[in-house]
């Protein structure tokens, strides 16, 4: 049966300049709003049904007028890094779905006719022509919880097998890490977390609750449904320091731990909680 799920903003040919399509749409009437209130007394006082071009003209104060512009200007580029840094979020969804959509002209993975451009007189045949797509992959773009949902439609067409194997592009170009990748009916689901530098926590914040433990604002070990975990990495990349807290949080919850080391053999730790005056510590005891 298929699924019917919300599946995000489409993609579309169109988006390359989405957020300056965005930002102008946006913008445009608050920046005309303004010109006209420093301009609204003059305008209610014209009779417009009597006045000439030549006086229009002369009644425009070019000075004024350059002063309303940027005035107005001014407020419109302010509201926009104050709505940039508050909704930084949305934003970023849009740059997010412009870099989409020049990934797929770029790589021209998309179908496209020539049809002849009407000239300037409609009854002469023009010469000229202009491209028109015919087909676009289908490429749903979605943000919740902080995590990023690609949904991107497999046809059997082919650009089957680039649609197939974005993982590398993705990561790059949007600058986040795939979570995962699955493969469902007539699509391709990649989850990629969001912003992972905010996303961080501190050890304190590592806790274990429910058969399941909190590595990130929005990413869990569940523990009880697949307790295999490989922790890997380069020299100093951080492995030592995370599975000191996973032990620390782990043994919050009363647990035992069994430590396999090929070195000194198994052995068997308890927390055991130190209380001090400036603060409380767990300390790990065999």
């Amino acid at each position: 049966m298929k699924q019917y799920l919300p599946r995000g903003k489409r993609i579309r040919a169109t988006d390359t300049d989405l957020v300056f399509h965005t930002a102008t749409a946006a913008l445009l009437p608050v920046f005309l709003l303004i010109v006209l209130l420093f301009h609204g007394r003059s305008i209610m006082q014209t009779d417009w049904q009597d006045v000439t071009l030549t006086q229009l003209k002369e009644s425009i104060r070019i000075p004024y007028l350059l002063i309303s512009m940027g005035v107005a200007g001014f407020i419109c580029l302010a509201a926009a890094l104050v709505f940039r840094h508050y909704c930084r979020d949305y934003v970023k969804q849009l740059y997010h779905r412009q870099k989409l959509a020049k990934m797929v002209l770029e790589n021209k993975w998309y179908e496209a006719e020539q049809v002849q451009s009407d000239g300037f007189f409609k009854d002469l045949s023009s010469s000229r022509s202009k491209e028109k797509i015919s087909y676009f992959p289908k490429i749903y773009y979605q943000l919740k919880n902080g995590l990023i949902h690609i949904r991107v439609e497999i046809t059997l067409g082919k650009y089957q097998d680039q649609l197939l194997h974005l993982e590398k592009k993705l990561e790059s170009g949007l600058y986040c890490e795939l979570t995962d990748k699955e493969l469902k009916d007539s699509y391709v689901e990649y989850t990629l977390l969001y912003d992972s530098i905010a996303n961080r926590i501190s050890i304190e914040d590592v806790q274990a609750k429910d058969g399941k433990l909190r590595l990130m604002k929005n990413i869990w070990w569940e523990y009880d449904k697949l307790p295999h975990m490989l922790i890997a990495g380069g020299t100093g990349g951080g492995k030592t320091y995370f599975i000191l807290t996973l032990i620390e949080a782990l043994l919050r919850t009363n647990a035992v731990l069994y430590v396999l080391d090929p070195k000194n053999g198994a052995k068997r730790f308890y927390l055991k909680r130190v209380d001090t005056a400036q603060s409380t510590k767990f300390v790990l005891e065999n």
